[in-house]
């Protein structure tokens, strides 16, 4: 062999084995989906079970659950309905942290001074809950407290926990998934909130009340969503309607509603691909995807929920308003609040939007995906002020 010959045979096998490496690494990537949310496949099959218990009132289940949450590597997914409220003040540890924290030691000295309502000023307009809503506490609290009610810090404590409920108290109907069959959900939001691993979970506690859930894997652009939303099939029992990697979204949704409606499901729950919602295009194409859906079945999607991440903070808030100006948003679901201090900012989000929180995520499990509840939010958000005044 020449030299020129055994240079071309060794760059032939190098690129041979880059492709082998690269092969192998992409199909390692796709099984890890898999085995992250085959991880947890024991403990939504124990919540699933002790669901139903309690809807056919068992009288053994308190050991059943006992044993359960002994067993689990995360009795923070595994409590009783009792201990809802531990666990969202749990939750929602590192957003108290943040604000409200500051302040706390606003408000923990032994003499407030007239300084007091530049202070408070400058905690709110710097807190993640935005400019406009910061406003909106801030001029309230100077015009429902005189200035000696200023020097009272449960007073003051007080006036915010009520402007708080006020704000994430949106005047809507209740949420209700049987009021017409099927009832279909579109879920939409940028790739990296928890968007399809939220359908996942809704799809579970919808299973868990009995009720026939199919899915609609609209996001072909990325195969991992597609997957993903698979496995959540899986573990939930409920179908997965998928196309080709590629295709068209619209086409996906619209197949899934007609299937819903052919075969008598009662929700169906539609992906849709992760919007980069600073491209025109890709709006465009939502605004596709409801003409479609109300195509299929007129008068839906019946809800349509934007799924947000808590730690991104006051970008959350500039997502909510660019979808907006897509599509009708009825929903919000705030992902994460369990890890991020940034949590205010679902009071920038009612407050701008004017959209309803529906869920909050507060931790892996599916049971740490809550329906939101304003007066219990509140409360578990300001509790450690109380004990700082109490102090």
């Amino acid at each position: 062999m020449t030299g020129t010959e055994i240079a071309y045979l060794v760059g032939a096998l190098t690129a041979v084995f880059l492709f082998l490496f690269l092969v192998r690494r992409a199909s390692g990537k796709s099984e890890g989906v898999k085995e992250r949310l085959e991880a947890n496949d024991d403990r939504l099959d124990d919540e699933r079970a002790s669901s139903a218990r309690r809807g056919r009132g068992d009288d053994d289940d308190d050991s059943d659950d006992g044993d359960e949450r002994e067993a689990s590597s995360d009795s923070h997914d595994e409590r009783a309905d009792d201990d809802h409220g531990v666990d969202l003040r749990d939750g929602l540890a590192k957003t108290r942290g943040g604000f409200v924290a500051r302040l706390g030691k606003l408000f923990a000295r032994k003499k407030l001074d007239d300084d007091l309502l530049a202070e408070l000023e400058q905690v709110l307009f710097t807190a993640d809950i935005g400019p406009k809503t910061a406003d909106s506490l801030f001029q309230a609290l100077k015009q429902r407290l005189s200035k000696d009610e200023l020097n009272e810090p449960e007073a003051v404590w007080e006036t915010l926990r009520e402007q708080s409920r006020s704000i994430l108290a949106v005047d809507t109907p209740a949420l209700d998934f049987a009021h017409t069959q099927p009832f279909v959900l579109l879920v939409i939001g940028v790739n990296g909130v928890g968007k399809t691993t939220t359908i996942g979970k809704i799809a579970a506690k919808l299973r868990g009340d009995g009720k026939r859930v199919l899915l609609g894997a609209g996001d072909t652009f990325r195969a991992a969503a597609v997957e993903q939303l698979e496995v959540w099939g899986e573990r939930a029992e409920a179908p997965v309607v998928k196309g080709k990697p590629g295709s068209d979204p619209s086409s996906v949704i619209f197949e899934t509603i007609k299937r819903g409606v052919e075969e008598d499901y009662d929700v169906v729950i539609c992906d849709t691909a992760g919007r980069l919602h600073t491209k025109v295009d890709l709006m465009e194409e939502l605004k596709k995807v409801g003409r479609v859906c109300e195509k299929a079945l007129p008068g839906c999607p019946h809800e349509t929920w934007l799924v947000l991440d808590a730690t991104t903070g006051q970008n959350a808030i500039q997502q909510a308003q660019l979808f907006r100006e897509a599509v009708d948003i009825s929903g919000i679901v705030l992902t994460k609040l369990d890890g991020t201090a940034k949590g205010g900012v679902i009071l920038g989000i009612c407050d701008q939007m004017g959209v309803p929180v529906r869920y909050i995520g507060i931790g892996e499990g599916v049971s740490d995906l809550r329906e939101f509840d304003p007066e219990e939010f509140v409360s578990a958000l300001y509790e450690q002020a109380e004990a700082v005044d109490a102090a």
